[in-house]
């Protein structure tokens, strides 16, 4: 597996690139994170189709605005995400860690060209997509990891020590 850049952005960086509003992961406790990503896609999603005017799944909305299907979930102690992002390689992609969370950009390119008997007809689409994963409070950015391979970006980050689940079994009293 080739691996992906991953580059650590700072408040002080996104003033400078003119962000004004700094949204604090401490924000977004006591949120169920899966759930909260899982919404943060959808109303993202939407927001771009509609401010293009399309409608998401719509055959002019894969040309303008495209939103590559991302899976979360846990594993061995690490948050993993996949995103699925056929026909690119790792040179299109960019992963960063800031502290609002995970963000996942790049540009797809399809060209198309074909030439028959008295016509020639070429085809050219590009999307570029941007998804940003809320990360929890604390992850330790230099030990996330990505990996691509055959169209599939992988993502681990180590979950936080304060935020790993601490069981407990409850007798059951009759």
């Amino acid at each position: 597996m080739a691996d992906v850049k991953i580059e650590k952005r700072t408040p002080e960086r996104e003033r400078e690139r003119g962000i004004s509003r700094w949204v604090e992961p401490r924000e977004f406790a006591g949120f169920n994170p899966f759930s909260l990503m899982r919404r943060l896609s959808d109303e993202m999603d939407r927001a771009f189709a509609s401010s293009f005017g399309l409608w998401p799944g719509g055959a002019a909305a894969e040309t303008a605005v495209w939103s590559p299907p991302i899976e979360t979930f846990e594993r061995d102690n690490d948050i993993v995400v996949r995103a699925e992002l056929p026909g690119l390689s790792k040179d299109d992609v960019k992963v960063e860690v800031t502290p609002e969370g995970l963000v996942i950009q790049g540009e797809r390119k399809r060209e198309h060209e074909e030439e028959r008997e008295g016509f020639y007809r070429s085809e050219r689409m590009y999307g570029r997509f941007h998804r940003l994963i809320p990360m929890p409070e604390g992850v330790d950015t230099e030990k996330v990891n990505a990996q691509f391979k055959d169209g599939v970006l992988e993502v681990t980050v180590p979950i936080p020590e304060s935020m790993k689940r601490k069981r407990r079994e409850i007798p059951i009293k009759t």
